[in-house]
């Protein structure tokens, strides 16, 4: 019977097993038109044994509460399903389950939800209840803690004036005399102190949870709701100073203004100014503007001016004048002592084709290092050659007597002797006679050498003769200048020369301060496509070494390397030696100062200042007053440009001369160059930066020169005779002036009455007082001898007739030209112009 019992179940669940239409894990769906399919589905059993309607789901069931477990083993065992039911419903169970467990997990999501909300609103009423009990409380310590304060002050009032009486502790309390006046004012009833907002309590998180959350606006709102300017860091700062200023214990001061010593040079920006100072460029221009300076931060202003400004904010001025700033080198002298002899620096300057090249390679295939090797590549444009005494020389080659002029007109006197090359078969060149003006100015000895003496037809006695004439006395001839036969072709005599040389530069005894800071002299620049700025200098006292520091004119620079004339990079250079420096910032110009420094910021400020010197000079004019500059206006005439080139002296002085006798007030003659000799390519160039016409007097230009002065549009003229040169000339002044015109009066009248002529002109009645009015001629309207326009006659009419000609006596009516500012009583003057040409 048990075993009846125990089988009786399995009927009741075989058939949910057998014949299945879907395996476990599937399901089956069922679509329109008979069609199904079979999805594949995980399902987990603990999720379908659950009780139907309960709370929470059964994965959390079991964990919160195990003991229900054997619930769903009951509820099988009262009614088993039918059979035809559970094939039937199988799925819609599956799907009848999922539902309920859905439903019980949001359920239990309402639940919890419930209970957070009524805990939530439990905690807020306690919180609200703790707050007002410590309010209380506060209140209440307060109000004991002022009864304490006025109780204290009563009884040390009364033990002071009890001890002032008796002079014994007696109780304040039993005292009967009237209490001293009090010392502290007395204290008002306790109010309710605001809470700290440094330390917030509960309270104050109470009212933080219920603000609201923070918004973007609310985060940028002050607490009046205004938008905060303030950046967060200047917040940060402004908290970093707080703290400095309680943990210095010292309540915060403002700053004590900072006075500084301001450097201030003879002119300085006033932004400039204002970064010495310290102090904000607008508060400057402000100051000015109230002194009545209209300036900007730009502009440049004096050092009296910038003196008033420092002192007016409080600040010390230092003043800095150009030779603060400046190198004087002048100022600083060597002592004689410290002296040594340096070798004598030569520049040999002549004619072109008298053997000055051909003189250089001679002299320095002299050289004992270089030996009898010949043909060395000359690195720089100066190099040293050392004789057989052991004794050395510098040589400059320099290209001619502009290179030469140009560097003394910058103050570079760099030659101790000249070499005057003449050849012996040519005799004195113009070029030759410019050298020896050129070194008579700059006051150097001169050796003069004879070239080219073994060339047919050579005459040294010449040579001297004609050296006379320019006052040039050789030795020969009783003088004081050394001259040397030479030939550069078949090195004669040049041993000789070279002694000539040695002797000259004992008598000049030249000496230098080798251990100091360098001082050299720039020969030549220029830009190297690899290299840089190169500058080739002559080192004049000092030694250059590699590495030092140098200002040269308004560019700076290190020593990165220098190289002599051998090609050599020599650590060092002494006094007299030449070499190429690399490492400038710029090229600079010929003949300007190369001097060690001691820093780059020295050198540096140097720079500037020289590089604003140059500005300030290319740019601003000398002040002037009203008066010079209408004297200088009645005085300046229209100069007219010229080139004169001749065959021979006399001819070249004649034309000069004659050229300046047509000059008058209104225009005259300047000769930019005269010479004698063809026309050359710098006289082209020179004409052609001039805007200048070129005269030639039997002379022609060679083929550069014409091939130039074709490209540039140089005029050039050609004449054999004096005369028609001046009478050309003459004519061209007279045109650059333009035609003559001369004013002839014509007629005048008188303005009696003005009547309206058309909508807007206006009529004249005149009364011709001189002359004649014509139609068209020119006139000038005059009001009290003050002309009020300049005008033409339109149209005359007399009795309604229009006339072309009104004589003097009668009346007449006139319109004029481009005015209708007429009034009775004003003079008419009427005139025609007459250009006549022009004669100087």
């Amino acid at each position: 019977m048990s075993d009846n019992t125990k089988d009786t179940p399995k009927p009741a669940r075989k058939p949910l097993g057998l014949k299945r239409s879907v395996e476990p894990g599937e399901v089956k769906q069922t679509f329109s038109h008979g069609r199904t399919n079979k999805v594949v589905v995980e399902v987990k059993r603990r999720k379908l044994v659950g009780k139907p309607g309960a709370q929470e789901p059964a994965k959390e069931v079991k964990k919160e509460a195990p003991a229900p477990a054997p619930a769903p083993v009951e509820e099988k065992k009262p009614a088993p399903a039918p059979k035809q039911d559970d094939v039937l419903t199988r799925q819609e169970m599956q799907a009848k389950l999922l539902r309920e467990a859905e439903e019980a997990r949001l359920a239990a999501m309402e639940e919890a939800r419930k209970r957070d909300a009524k805990a939530k609103k439990d905690q807020t009423e306690e919180e609200k209840r703790r707050a007002e009990e410590n309010r209380k409380a506060e209140e209440e310590a307060a109000r004991k803690a002022a009864e304490e304060i006025a109780a204290a002050e009563k009884a040390a009032a009364d033990a002071s004036a009890a001890a002032e009486a008796e002079k014994t502790d007696a109780p304040a309390a039993k005292s009967s005399a009237h209490p001293p006046a009090r010392k502290f004012t007395p204290v008002e009833s306790p109010k309710r102190p605001k809470p700290d907002k440094s330390k917030p309590g509960r309270s104050d998180r109470g009212d933080r949870r219920q603000s609201g959350k923070l918004t973007v606006n609310r985060a940028l709102a002050g607490e009046d709701g205004a938008a905060r300017a303030r950046s967060l860091a200047a917040l940060k700062r402004a908290r970093e100073k707080e703290k400095r200023a309680a943990m210095s214990g010292q309540p915060r001061e403002p700053r004590e203004k900072q006075v500084r010593d301001v450097v201030v040079p003879e002119a300085i920006t006033v932004q400039e100014l204002s970064k010495r100072m310290g102090e904000k460029g607008a508060d400057l221009v402000k100051s000015l503007f109230n002194m009545g300076s209209m300036v900007t931060v730009n502009q440049t202003i004096d050092q009296d001016t910038a003196e008033l400004l420092v002192e007016e904010f409080g600040h010390r001025i230092q003043r800095v004048s150009e030779s603060d700033v400046e190198i004087d080198t002048e100022a600083d002298v060597d002592p004689e002592e410290t002296l040594k002899p340096r070798p004598p620096v030569v520049t040999i300057m002549g004619h072109v084709d008298h053997g000055k090249t051909s003189l250089l390679d001679a002299l320095r295939g002299t050289d004992v290092v270089a030996g009898e090797a010949g043909g060395i590549t000359q690195h720089i444009g100066a190099y040293q050659v050392k004789m057989k005494n052991g004794d050395k020389v510098t040589f400059l080659d320099t290209p001619g007597h502009e290179a030469f002029t140009s560097m003394r007109s910058r103050g570079a006197n760099v030659t101790d002797i000249v070499i005057l090359v003449v050849a012996a078969d040519d005799g004195l060149m113009p070029q030759t006679i410019e050298a020896i003006n050129h070194t008579k100015a700059a006051e150097v000895p001169m050796i003069v050498a004879i070239n080219k003496i073994d060339k047919e037809g050579a005459d040294p006695t010449q040579v001297r003769t004609r050296l006379l004439e320019h006052e040039v006395i050789v030795e020969e001839m009783s003088g004081d200048v050394q001259d040397v036969e030479v030939s550069a072709l078949k090195k004669t005599n040049l041993d000789e020369l070279m002694e000539k040389i040695h002797l000259q530069a004992e008598l000049l005894e030249l000496k230098a301060r080798p251990d100091r800071a360098a001082e050299a002299i720039v020969v030549e620049a220029k830009l190297d496509k690899g290299r840089g700025p190169v500058a080739t200098v002559l080192v004049q006292r000092g030694t250059l070494k590699r590495g030092d520091v140098f200002v040269v004119g308004s560019q700076t620079g290190k020593v990165r390397a220098m190289i002599d004339d051998k090609g050599a990079q020599p650590k060092e250079a002494g006094p007299s030696v030449p070499v190429e420096v690399l490492g400038l910032s710029g090229v600079p110009s010929a003949g300007d100062k190369l001097t060690v420094v001691e820093n780059e910021a020295r050198a540096r400020e140097v720079a500037a200042y020289r590089a604003e010197q140059e500005k300030l000079q290319r740019t601003t004019q000398a002040p002037t007053s009203l008066e010079n500059m209408f004297s200088a206006a009645a005085d300046s005439a229209v100069e007219f440009p010229l080139l004169v080139k001749a065959d021979v002296q006399g001819s070249t002085e004649a034309i000069v001369q004659a050229l300046n006798k047509i000059s008058n007030d209104d225009i005259k003659v300047r000769i930019l160059h005269s010479g004698v000799g063809a026309i050359t390519e710098s006289d082209v160039t020179l004409a052609a930066a001039s805007n200048a016409p070129i005269i030639g007097f039997n002379v022609r230009p060679n083929a550069k020169a014409r091939e130039i002065a074709k490209r540039d549009g140089v005029r050039l003229k050609y004449f054999d005779i004096i005369y028609d040169l001046t009478d050309e000339i003459r004519a061209e002044m007279a045109g650059e002036l333009g035609p003559e015109k001369i004013e002839n009066v014509m007629g005048r009248a008188e303005v009696k009455e003005v009547f309206k002529s058309g909508k807007k002109d206006k009529a004249a009645g005149l009364l011709v007082t001189e002359g004649a009015l014509r139609k068209g001629l020119f006139a000038r309207l005059t009001r009290e001898d003050v002309i009020v326009s300049k005008t033409t006659i339109a149209s005359l009419r007399r009795f309604k007739d229009d006339v072309d000609e009104v004589r003097a006596g009668m009346e007449c009516g006139a319109v004029l030209e481009d005015t209708n500012d007429i009034k009775p009583g004003d003079m008419l003057e009427v005139f025609e112009v007459e250009e006549k040409e022009r004669v100087l």
